[in-house]
């Protein structure tokens, strides 16, 4: 039998595929192996290249089988897809990640460690606590409707529902005012617990120095400093400042053909997470700009020949790239010279 060179590896929850191939490229190996067999297993195959599709529980795989001394490399599931023999099962997917990890074309994912795993666990559970009181706060406002009971959008206005629940409104029935108060003590207890979180991650982008001077760029805060920091482990894997934007989805989707170039909205592709609180931020430094004025013509001259949302996403590309340049560089943000009339 000859000796496994580079072996595809579909994961799963519990039974994990396994399609390897010899330096000819001939099929050696195929075979099913379970979730408590599957680091035993590899410990008796020789070292070779591995390829695994970048999704769930990849990075811990991926951290694992190099501790053995194998080549991991973690792909995105949409490169790996067009390698997939008509129909699909997990046989068929291990054997186009194996043909896929092989391609020099082929873009990689980095393996990220356990601490930057911790830091984006962070930014996760405050999403779904946001979402989570989003949902209380307009439950809470559609439930006192009912009643006759409204109020102006924004925090003031809810707080004011909540003080006629707390304070047993005589409008509100009893039966309805003490189901009211159970959310209303949720609704505090998540304000808490993202108040909490948010410490948190404004600790970890203090903690590293990368995310200090991240901080310096106008429309970055903690919050997408940490998020960058953790999603972003190597940026020299990305070429350019562009790769990065591309990589985010920040760059217009084309559709050219015959030598016609056909550019339409962003892509839209990436890392949905990042993308927002890029066009986030610079929203932020739009509105500042409309209000307040700029000292960078760019800006100005681009605000007033563009939408304001077509301005922004622009915006968003530009601090991506700067965010790029500075974490390859190592430098501080510094603000663009403004060159007398």
């Amino acid at each position: 039998m000859a000796e496994v060179v580079t072996i595809g590896l579909d994961i799963a929850k519990s039974v994990f595929q396994v399609h390897g191939i010899d330096a000819a490229g001939a099929v050696v190996l195929r075979r099913q192996v379970r979730r408590a067999h599957l680091l035993l297993f590899f410990a008796k195959q020789p070292k070779c290249l591995i390829g695994i599709e970048a999704c769930a529980s990849a990075h811990y795989w991926g951290r694992e089988l190099s501790k053995l001394g194998h080549q991991v490399r973690l792909m995105p599931p949409s490169y790996v897809k067009p390698y997939v023999k008509r129909q699909k099962n997990d046989a068929a997917d291990a054997e186009a990640i194996c043909e896929a990890v092989t391609r020099p074309t082929m873009r990689f994912v980095e393996i990220k460690s356990p601490e930057q795993q911790s830091v984006m666990v962070l930014h996760r559970v405050r999403m779904m606590l946001m979402r989570q009181r989003t949902q209380l706060s307009n439950a809470i406002r559609a439930h006192m409707a009912e009643f006759g009971l409204v109020a102006p959008i924004g925090r003031e206005g809810l707080q004011n529902l909540i003080r006629l629940v707390e304070t047993s409104d005589a409008r509100v029935p009893e039966e309805a005012s003490a189901c009211l108060q159970l959310l209303a003590t949720q609704l505090k207890l998540l304000n808490s617990q993202i108040l909490a979180t948010d410490r948190r991650i404004r600790t970890s982008a203090r903690a590293t120095e990368t995310g200090r001077r991240l901080m310096g760029i106008p429309g970055v805060g903690p919050l997408l400093a940490s998020a960058l920091v953790a999603t972003v482990p190597d940026p020299k894997a990305f070429k350019s400042g562009r790769n990065l934007a591309a990589w985010v989805g920040l760059v217009p989707k084309q559709n050219s053909s015959g030598g016609k170039q056909r550019m339409g909205g962003i892509t839209k592709h990436g890392d949905r997470y990042l993308r927002q609180l890029l066009v986030v931020g610079a929203l932020t430094v739009v509105r500042y700009a409309q209000r307040h004025g700029a000292r960078r013509p760019w800006l100005v001259q681009l605000l007033s020949r563009r939408a304001t949302k077509v301005a922004t996403v622009a915006l968003a590309n530009k601090t991506a790239r700067i965010a790029w340049a500075i974490m390859t560089s190592g430098e501080s943000y510094r603000e663009p010279m403004v060159q007398a009339a």
